[in-house]
This record gives structure tokens, C-alpha cells and sequence, in this order.
């Protein structure tokens, strides 16, 4: 008889601050631990179309019902990114405007098993044992670069297409999603981010901070460490521990 799967509980926080550059916060998030689902949107397109955007992401998300079964969320939550993906290409349209869109990172999880769901350079890292491991890649052109070995990490931040995405919400007719399967294990660590974060922190500055037991302390502090940078994009971090 094969055993049972582990029961494993999650805590999560997150926090949300416009940077010290931008005038408006075009990114949005979902931290919905009782349903199993935490998201983060980063909205593109300016104002009162990338806040948009992103907003119409996470309310949507929000209102997905769970189930009982991981595959059947996780078809439902794509599923309502997709619809959303519809109505901004019929809004963008209706407001005569170029560009109207936003990335999304989705984590879903159920007792040991995750799924990650994204499109864009918004992030999803998991902190197991000491080690960080990016879950998600960039849909950027700059990964692009980096995976053609042109272009250095160190160089892709400062790189003056840093910004340009290669698949959004909202950017083309048909939404191409990627997917991740996860196993948890108890203790493991996630941490989605919008780029804002990212680019401003290094990698083992985001390890070592994620170290910390307190979610709340964790989210606080990886923001923080944004703003002593210059934060000039706005930064979201949403922190979820499993034990």
C-alpha cells in the first residue's frame, strides 16, 4: 500500500510598495492561502491601462473556485487567464490605445504538490536546504539573450531592453502560458516577485533574507532592500512557507 500524501501547511504574506521613482503601482496580487493560490501581476501600458490590467488578473483569479483536485484549479485558473486575456485585446481595442497589458506569476499548491503558472518576467523562486532555485524563466528578451549566451546576468540588468517582454497578458490574441509541477517538501520556501525586486536585488541577498522564519518579517525586508537600491520600478513580494 503506497503511502499518503504529506500534509503540509502553508503560511503566507506579502506587501506591495509604488518604488521611489513610479507615480502609480501598476502591479497587483492575490494571497489566498485558504484557497491554495497566491499570484502576483505587474502591469504594463502606462496609466489607467497597466493598474488595469493587472487588477482585472487578480480579481479574477480570486474569484476561480478550488477543488479538490490540483489539475482541475489549475485548469480553471488558466482558464479564467485566458479570459482575461481576451477582454484587455477587446478593451485595448476600444480604447484606441497601443498597449494595454500585464505579466502574471501564479503559484497553486495542494497538500506536497504546486503548480506554477506564468507568463512574462514576473518570478517565482523556491529556497530549499540553503539553496535558491528560480522555478519560472523570464519571457523577456534579454533572457532570450542570456540563453544564446550574448549576455551576462550582470549585463541583462542594466541591458536598455531590460523592460521588453516576450509574452504578456493582454499582447497577443492567443495567451501562451507556461507551466511548472512541483513536489513540496516541509520547510520548503516560495517567494514570487515582480521584477521591481529582482532587479535590484541580488540573488544571494534574496537567499539569505529568505532564510528568516517570519513571512511577514521576510516580505518587509526583501521590499526594503528594493528601496535602498533606488526602487525605481514598483516592487511586490509575496512569501510562502510550507511545513
Amino acid at each position: 500500500m503506497s503511502a499518503l500524501p504529506e500534509s503540509i501547511r502553508y503560511r503566507s504574506a506579502s506587501y506591495s510598495h509604488v518604488g521611489l521613482v513610479r507615480q502609480i503601482n501598476e502591479d497587483a496580487f492575490l494571497e489566498l492561502p485558504e484557497n491554495g493560490v497566491w499570484a502576483i501581476a505587474d502591469g504594463m501600458g502606462g496609466h489607467a491601462a497597466g493598474d488595469y490590467v493587472a487588477s482585472l488578473i487578480v480579481d479574477s483569479l480570486r474569484h476561480v473556485s478550488p477543488s479538490e483536485s490540483l489539475a482541475i484549479y489549475t485548469c480553471a485558473l488558466r482558464t479564467a487567464l485566458i479570459q482575461v486575456n481576451a477582454a484587455v485585446r477587446e478593451e485595448t481595442l476600444r480604447r484606441e490605445v497601443t498597449l494595454m497589458g500585464s505579466t502574471v506569476v501564479v503559484l497553486a499548491a495542494q497538500s506536497n504538490q504546486g503548480v506554477c503558472l506564468w507568463a512574462g518576467d514576473s518570478r517565482l523562486y523556491r529556497l530549499r536546504d540553503g539553496k535558491l532555485q528560480g522555478i519560472s524563466r523570464d519571457h523577456s528578451y534579454v533572457q532570450e539573450l542570456q540563453d544564446s549566451g550574448l549576455l551576462s546576468e550582470a549585463e541583462a540588468r542594466v541591458h536598455p531592453r531590460a523592460n521588453f517582454v516576450t509574452r504578456a497578458i493582454g499582447v497577443e490574441d492567443t495567451l501562451d502560458l507556461a507551466m511548472v509541477n512541483l513536489d513540496v517538501q516541509p520547510g520548503d520556501t516560495y517567494l514570487l516577485c515582480s521584477d521591481g525586486l529582482n532587479k535590484t536585488a541580488e540573488d544571494r541577498e534574496i537567499r539569505d533574507v529568505l532564510g528568516h522564519a517570519d513571512p511577514y518579517q521576510v516580505v518587509r525586508s526583501l521590499v526594503h532592500l528594493g528601496l535602498t537600491r533606488g526602487a525605481p520600478d514598483n516592487i511586490t513580494a509575496i512569501v510562502v512557507k510550507a511545513s
